[in-house]
C-alpha cells in the first residue's frame, strides 16, 4: 500500500484556523456561560433571579419582542411597496424614487438614527412645521415605541431593495398576463400571483427582519426614552458597572439563545412551506399601469411621501453640514450663510479628523483580515471531503446565530483582564479586542460569500496548473485567488463599508483615547452635545455617505461586468 504522505503546511494552517475560532468565538462564550452561572466553583443563578426581579431587564425583554414583531409588518409592508413602486407598477419618476429609497443601503445605524433624530427631535425642521399645525405639540413628541418603530422601519428596507428587486424582476410575465386574459383584477393579480411567488423571498427577509428589530440597539438607545428600551441598551447600561455585569452577560445569553431558537423555528417552518411555481420558459416582466384613475393619483401620491420620508434627513444632514454652530443650535437653516469650515475643520484640526483615522484602520484591517480568513476556511470546506473539516464551516457560521452584544460581551469578560492583555498594556490589548470583535462578527457573511464563488471555480485549471508542477500554495496565490478576486474585492468594500460607522460593537470594546466614529456621532446626537460636535458629526455622515455610495457603485458596477 502507498504510505501517505501529510502535508504539514495545510495541517500548520488548519491547527491555526482552530485556535482562532476555539479562542475567539466558542471559548469566550463558554466563559461568559461560566462567568455567569458559576462563581466560587459552585453552580448560582443569581444573575437570573436579578433579571427576573428588575422590571427595567424584564421590560427590555418584552419590549425587544414587540419591537421584532411590529417590524416583520411594518418592514415588509414599506419594504414590498417601495420595490412594487419602482419595478412592478408604471410610475412616474421611478428612477429618482428608486434613488431615494436605495438610500437606506448607504446610510444606516447610529448614523441614520441620528440624522432622525435631528429631523424630527425638539429643534427639527418636521417638529416646528408640525407645530404650526398643532400649536401644543410637545417639543419632544418623536421618542418611545412609536419613533423607534418609525426609524426602524425605513432602515431596514434596504434588504428589501437588495433581494426582492431581484424577484420581482425575475416574475414570469406569461403568468401575469395568463390572468389578466382570464378577467382576473389587478388587485387579484396582486394577491394571488406576485405575492405568492415572492413568498420565499419575503420569508427570508422576515426572518432578517425579525432577527434584526430583536437585537435593535441605537434606535431604542437614541430615541426611545426611558419608557422604550429593548435588551440591547439595557445589556450596554448594565455592562457599564461591574456589580450589574452578570446582568448584562445574562440578557446577552437570552438574547443569544432566542436568536437561535427562533432561526431553528423559522427555518423549519419555511422547509414546510409551498410555493407556486413558475412555467419554465419566462418572459420579460412589463411594468402593470393602474387603470383606476383614483388609485392611479393615491399611488403616485404615496410613492412620493415615502420618497421624502427617505430623502428628508439625508438632504438636510448635507446642508447643515456646511452650516454654522449657530444654525445647527437654533435649528434654523440658512441657505445664504453656508460655510466650508466645518469641512475644512475636518482635516485641520487632528482632533476631529482622529474619530475618522480609527474607524478607518480599524475597517481597513478587520474587511482585509476577515476575508483572507474566509478564502482560508472556504478553500478548506470546498476540497476537503472530510466530514471533520466542517467543523471550520460551523465555526465560521457561528457568530451568525450569535448576536453582535453576545460576541462583544464574551470578548469583554474573557479577554479584558491584565492577564490576557498583550505585554499587560491595557491600551494597546483593548484596541486588539476590538478588531478582534469586528473580525468575527463579519466572518459568517464573508464566508458565505467566499464559499459561493468557490463553486464557480472549474477544476480543470487547478489540475493544469497542479500537472504543470505547481504547488498548491502557488495555485491558490496565482491561479484561485485572481479567478475569486472581484467577489473578493466586493467582500473587502462590503466589510469596510458595514464596520466604518459601528456602535453596537464598539460601545462595548472602545478605548477613550481611540473612540471610532460611531461613538462620537452617538455622542453628538446627545441632548447635551455641543453645536460644534453636532456640526463635525455631520460631516462625518456625509463622508461616510459619499463613501458608501461608492462602495455600493464599485460593486454593482463589477456584477453587471
Amino acid at each position: 500500500m502507498k504510505k501517505r504522505t501529510i502535508n504539514w503546511q495545510q495541517l500548520l494552517v488548519k491547527l491555526v484556523l482552530l485556535w482562532i475560532i476555539a479562542a475567539f468565538i466558542v471559548f469566550p462564550n463558554l466563559n461568559l456561560l461560566k462567568d455567569v452561572f458559576f462563581k466560587g466553583g459552585s453552580l448560582t443563578f443569581s444573575a437570573v433571579t436579578k433579571v427576573f426581579n428588575s422590571e427595567r431587564a424584564v421590560n427590555s425583554i418584552i419590549n425587544s419582542f414587540i419591537l421584532a414583531v411590529s417590524m416583520v409588518v411594518t418592514v415588509n409592508v414599506v419594504g414590498t411597496l417601495v420595490v412594487l413602486l419602482t419595478e412592478y407598477w408604471d410610475i412616474k419618476g421611478a428612477k429618482i424614487l428608486r434613488l431615494g429609497y436605495m438610500t437606506s443601503l448607504i446610510y444606516g445605524g447610529v448614523v441614520l438614527v441620528a440624522g432622525y433624530k435631528f429631523v424630527y427631535g425638539p429643534k427639527g425642521l418636521m417638529t416646528v412645521l408640525f407645530q404650526t399645525v398643532l400649536p401644543n405639540l410637545d417639543n419632544n413628541w418623536f421618542h418611545g415605541y412609536g419613533a423607534v418603530l418609525f426609524i426602524m422601519t425605513f432602515a431596514c428596507t434596504s434588504n428589501h431593495i437588495m433581494f426582492l428587486t431581484n424577484a420581482v424582476r425575475s416574475l414570469d410575465y406569461h403568468t401575469i398576463e395568463a390572468a389578466r386574459n382570464m378577467g382576473a383584477k389587478p388587485s387579484t393579480v396582486i394577491w394571488k400571483i406576485v405575492l405568492p411567488t415572492l413568498k420565499p423571498t419575503l420569508f427570508a427577509l422576515t426572518i432578517l427582519t425579525f432577527l434584526t428589530g430583536l437585537s435593535a440597539v441605537s434606535a431604542p438607545l437614541i430615541v426611545g426614552g426611558t419608557e422604550f428600551q429593548t435588551i440591547n441598551p439595557m445589556i450596554i447600561t448594565f455592562a457599564k458597572t461591574t456589580a450589574s455585569r452578570d446582568i448584562a452577560a445574562f440578557l446577552a445569553i437570552v438574547l443569544g439563545v432566542a436568536t437561535i431558537i427562533l432561526l431553528a423555528i423559522l427555518n423549519r417552518v419555511e422547509r414546510g412551506g409551498n410555493y407556486i411555481s413558475v412555467s419554465k420558459t419566462k418572459a420579460r416582466l412589463h411594468k402593470q399601469k393602474i387603470t383606476s384613475p383614483v388609485w392611479n393619483v393615491l399611488t403616485h401620491i404615496l410613492a412620493y411621501v415615502l420618497f421624502l420620508i427617505y430623502m428628508m434627513p439625508i438632504v438636510l444632514v448635507i446642508l447643515y453640514s456646511f452650516s454654522s454652530s449657530l444654525a445647527i443650535k437654533t435649528g434654523r437653516l440658512d441657505l445664504s450663510a453656508l460655510t466650508f469650515d466645518n469641512y475644512a475643520q475636518l482635516f485641520e484640526n487632528s482632533s476631529a479628523f482622529m474619530p475618522y483615522l480609527v474607524s478607518l484602520v480599524y475597517s481597513l484591517l478587520a474587511a482585509v483580515i476577515v476575508t483572507f480568513l474566509a478564502i482560508v476556511i472556504a478553500r478548506i470546506v470546498h476540497k476537503s471531503k472530510s466530514k471533520w473539516n466542517m467543523v471550520f464551516e460551523y465555526g465560521a457560521l457561528l457568530p451568525w446565530v450569535l448576536p453582535g452584544t453576545l460576541i462583544a460581551i464574551g470578548l469583554l469578560f474573557t479577554y479584558n483582564e491584565p492577564r490576557f492583555l498583550v505585554l499587560n498594556q491595557v491600551l494597546v490589548g483593548t484596541l486588539i479586542i476590538m478588531l478582534i470583535a469586528y473580525i468575527v462578527i463579519k466572518l459568517p457573511f464573508s464566508y458565505r460569500m467566499i464559499k459561493a464563488v468557490f463553486f464557480s471555480i472549474d477544476d480543470n485549471m487547478e489540475e493544469a496548473a497542479k500537472s504543470m508542477g505547481a504547488s498548491t500554495f502557488y495555485t491558490m496565490v496565482k491561479v484561485i485567488i485572481p479567478f475569486i478576486m472581484p467577489t473578493v474585492l466586493s467582500v473587502i468594500v462590503l466589510n469596510f463599508n458595514s464596520l466604518l460607522a459601528d456602535y453596537d460593537l464598539s460601545v462595548f470594546l472602545y478605548h477613550p483615547l481611540f473612540q471610532p466614529l460611531g461613538i462620537v456621532i452617538k455622542a453628538a446626537s446627545d441632548e447635551t452635545a455641543t453645536s460644534n460636535a453636532q456640526a463635525m458629526s455631520f460631516v462625518y455622515t456625509v463622508v461616510l455617505m459619499i463613501m458608501s455610495s461608492l462602495a455600493l457603485f464599485v460593486t454593482q458596477y463589477r456584477k453587471k461586468n
